[in-house]
Formats: structure tokens, C-alpha cells, sequence
């Protein structure tokens, strides 16, 4: 003989069905539908990783290149950014293979600079370019519902932003 609760458990059983098809049935179409958002966030990652490749290079490359009496603080200015953007590559690398991507090996390009101005010039460029990429990246996370990666996506707007803070100031007042 069964006790009242089991039997109400019994009862219930064909509604605990149903509704568990129906949630079911719910992530099949909201997988469908989020398969295109997911493939476009891929890509969009990728090119992410793309600059961020490309920004270590720059960096890697401009400390080498700087020149002149500024450059005792210019190059460890560069290399000290190669770490912050290594970790953001990394982070992406992750991230896209956890989403069934394939992580791109080709970084964006570096402009030619050649001139310290022009270095710092082209940081600054890249560093906005960047901020605009994950402030785009925040809303597609939000979008696609995945919560690290919008938080993430906030930590680089804001690691983003003081490295063009900070090369903002040099260029301030830099001379001519």
C-alpha cells in the first residue's frame, strides 16, 4: 500500500512528463535559434583574438623600435602591456573552444610606425579599436546569455580603457 505522498507523486507523474518534454522541446528551439548567435559570436571572438595577438606583437615590436631619449621609459611602457594582452588572449583562445570553436592563429596586422610618436599613435588606435570590439562583445554575451563572458567582456572594456588612458597622457604632452 502506498502512502499519500507517494501517491501524489504518482499522480503528478504525467504532469512532470509534460512539462518536462515542453522544457525540452524549449532548449531544442532556443539551441536552433541561439546556433547562429553562437556561430557569430565565435567569429567575433576570433577576430578578438585576432587583435589581441596582434596587439602583443605590437607591443613586443614597438619596445624594440623606441628610439631616442624617451626610450628608457618607453619600451618597459610596451613590454609591460604584452602580459595583460597575452591573458586576454588566452581567455579567448578558451573561451571559443568551449564553445565548439576553432581558435584563429593569424593576428591582425601592426601598422608601420616609425617614429615614438607614431608607435604611441598607433597603440592608442588599437586600444580603442579594442574597447569598441568588447563593448560590442558585452551586448552579443548578453544576448547569447552567457554571464563569464559578459564579465569578462567588462574586465577588458576596462583593462582596454586604462591602457588608453594611460597612452593618452604620454601623448599629452609630447613633443613635437
Amino acid at each position: 500500500m502506498l502512502g499519500a505522498a507517494q501517491e501524489r507523486a504518482r499522480a503528478a507523474l504525467p504532469t512532470a512528463r509534460r512539462r518536462i518534454a515542453a522544457a525540452l522541446t524549449g532548449r531544442k528551439e532556443r539551441a536552433m535559434i541561439g546556433d547562429g548567435r553562437k556561430t557569430d559570436l565565435i567569429a567575433s571572438l576570433n577576430d578578438d583574438l585576432a587583435g589581441e595577438m596582434g596587439a602583443v606583437i605590437q607591443y613586443l615590436t614597438y619596445a624594440a623600435k623606441a628610439s631616442g631619449p624617451f626610450r628608457p621609459e618607453l619600451a618597459p611602457y610596451f613590454t609591460g602591456e604584452i602580459a595583460d594582452e597575452t591573458a586576454h588572449a588566452q581567455y579567448l583562445a578558451g573561451k571559443i573552444v568551449a564553445l565548439g570553436g576553432e581558435p584563429m592563429t593569424t593576428p591582425r596586422p601592426v601598422p608601420p610606425a616609425h617614429t615614438n610618436r607614431a608607435m604611441l599613435e598607433a597603440v592608442l588606435a588599437a586600444e580603442h579599436q579594442a574597447i569598441r570590439d568588447y563593448t560590442t562583445r558585452l551586448a552579443q554575451a548578453e544576448a547569447y546569455g552567457d554571464v563569464v563572458l559578459r564579465v569578462q567582456s567588462e574586465n577588458q572594456i576596462a583593462d582596454e580603457t586604462g591602457h588608453a588612458e594611460k597612452t593618452e597622457r604620454i601623448l599629452r604632452d609630447w613633443p613635437v
